[in-house]
């Protein structure tokens, strides 16, 4: 990697462990507070997750996948791109504004659509109500996410890339801070039953997990000057030069629609678990613990390369848009292949520090494997995408994206002939072999797109996988040490003791697959340890 992207890498990455480190704080005080099983915990798992939903069917995909290389094309124009940033932003808040003001008026429907599934067993005994009652709350939340996704790809498109990932800490921040003082005030535990949720209740939790989305945009708001640009309101949208980010829109917007319908198939099924059975809040767990590698990783190493890659297609350069996709995936694909591994083997105690008994942490663990057979798959598929994205191609993601949710809309289904138990992890195993095969079908499109190359992708991928198999047998022997296998043992036993247990399991699994690369003498490996010794 060269100098730039280590250092945009490193401070993205730094940003993101911080952050996400806090993010599990959030999720275990979470589930010490009020549970991750039960009406009560369901209820709210479902409306804070809408306004993440209902922003990415107005345009989350749209600003990562078309504003980037717009921006960085419009920072040739004499004015460096001043004008068509300026009607950019003011555009997209003025959209999302009149979104959240429609999503919020509509929470009901907006909640019974995502619960049809759900209303007689994961939200029984009043918890669809209480759901809406906390999505009022929640779904102004969409402004706030449209603001700091908007300002966060100015600032990437300008080189500026720490902010974006340091700015979700403060949010972690708040709400940890909101569900310490919930606790206090109205008790930790016992708040399965809906009927116990009062509207000081309500208002606290939601309104504090809404504060802490508007804190996060307004961080951001801080380091805008840095980009060189004074932004001022412009309403002359006309002849703006955003015909051409509207037109790669259209594709993504029918690729975001495809995404939540994906997103309402699976809510429903998972709704039709029993209350005592994983369900959506286990789902929200394994999900958060499943993002920690394609995070740390493949995120801030892919995104300084967008940068780079948008550049090259913007100069013609394709031998560079080839070098920067192959040296990304290198080494996202050794980076998220080791700490996946390392996961896998400490799911189960990693689980613990999240569940109230070591069911519950087994019940997490299931779900959190099914995801993590996707994983390296997952993150190549980001940067795949963000390839097309570049090269000014949002049609072909779209075609992928049906394929994957016709995959996952036929698995899901299937699973509501299986017992309940098993509906939760079911569902993380379809994801995965529905993300596979999206992910190989999108490098075979793309390779075709520039002409060959990939093998050599390819066979280190497989190095790789070869080198797993020795650092998960490493991690599980450790764990079956820490008795991990009992009914009693210690890496279930608590929070602490599933914590101390995950660090060794992890640390030995990561370990050996890097000793086993060391031995190969992998070049990614020796390019990441320069670059670490080198920031």
């Amino acid at each position: 990697m060269s100098g730039t992207v280590q250092r945009a890498s490193a401070a993205l990455a730094s940003g993101t462990i911080v952050s996400r480190l806090l993010g599990f704080a959030n999720v275990s005080v979470l589930a010490y507070v009020i549970g991750v099983q039960g009406s009560g915990p369901n209820a709210f798992a479902l409306a804070n997750q809408l306004p993440t939903y209902v922003y990415a069917i107005v345009a989350g995909g749209l600003l990562s996948a078309v504003l980037v290389p717009h921006i960085v094309k419009a920072a040739t124009q004499a004015d460096g791109g001043q004008a068509f940033v300026n009607r950019l932003v003011t555009l997209g808040v003025s959209a999302f504004l009149a979104a959240t003001v429609l999503a919020t008026l509509a929470a009901p429907f907006i909640v019974r659509l995502y619960a049809l599934g759900s209303s007689d067993r994961a939200l029984d005994g009043g918890g669809l109500e209480l759901a809406i009652a906390l999505a009022y709350w929640c779904l102004p939340q969409i402004l706030f996410y449209a603001v700091y996704a908007l300002v966060g790809e100015v600032l990437s498109a300008r080189g500026i890339f720490g902010p974006s990932a340091w700015a979700p800490a403060l949010n972690n921040v708040v709400m940890i801070g909101v569900l310490v003082l919930f606790g206090v005030v109205y008790g930790f535990r016992g708040h399965d039953d809906p009927a116990t949720w009062t509207p000081e209740r309500i208002a606290l939790l939601a309104g504090g997990a809404t504060l802490g989305v508007a804190l996060q945009a307004v961080l951001l708001l801080f380091f805008w000057r840095r980009t060189g640009l004074r932004f001022r309101p412009d309403f002359r949208w006309r002849g703006a030069g955003l015909g051409a980010p509207a037109r790669a829109a259209g594709w993504v917007f029918g690729m975001v629609l495809i995404i939540q319908l994906t997103n309402l198939v699976q809510t429903n099924v998972a709704g039709r678990a029993d209350d005592s059975d994983a369900s959506l809040a286990v789902l929200r767990i394994a999900w958060l613990i499943f993002m920690l590698s394609h995070s740390i990783v493949a995120i801030s190493i892919a995104t300084p390369y967008f940068t780079r890659m948008s550049a090259a297609v913007r100069d013609g350069d394709t031998p560079g848009l080839r070098a920067d996709l192959s040296a990304s995936l290198r080494a996202i694909g050794m980076l998220v292949a080791g700490t996946g591994t390392a996961l896998a083997a400490a799911a189960l105690p990693f689980a613990a520090f999240f569940a109230e008994d070591p069911e519950g942490a087994r019940a997490i663990a299931l779900v959190l494997l099914g995801f993590l057979v996707g994983l390296v798959p997952f993150s190549t598929l980001y940067v795949v995408q963000r390839a097309f994205y570049a090269l000014g191609d949002t049609r072909t993601p779209f075609v992928l994206q049906i394929v994957q949710a016709a995959l996952f809309i036929a698995g899901a289904l299937a699973l509501l002939a299986a017992p309940s138990a098993w509906i939760a992890a079911g569902i993380g195993l379809v994801t995965s072999l529905s993300v596979i095969a999206q992910a190989i079908v999108g490098a075979i499109i793309l390779r075709r797109r520039l002409g060959g190359g990939g093998a050599g992708v390819v066979r280190r991928f497989g190095v790789f996988a070869l080198a797993t198999i020795p650092a998960a047998a490493a991690g599980v022997g450790i764990l079956a040490l820490f008795g991990g296998f009992a009914a009693d043992g210690f890496a279930t036993a608590g929070q602490v003791e599933g914590i101390v247990t995950t660090a060794i399991v992890g640390a030995g699994a990561i370990l050996t697959f890097l000793g086993v690369l060391a031995v190969t003498r992998a070049p990614e490996l020796r390019g990441v340890l320069s670059s670490v010794r080198r920031n």
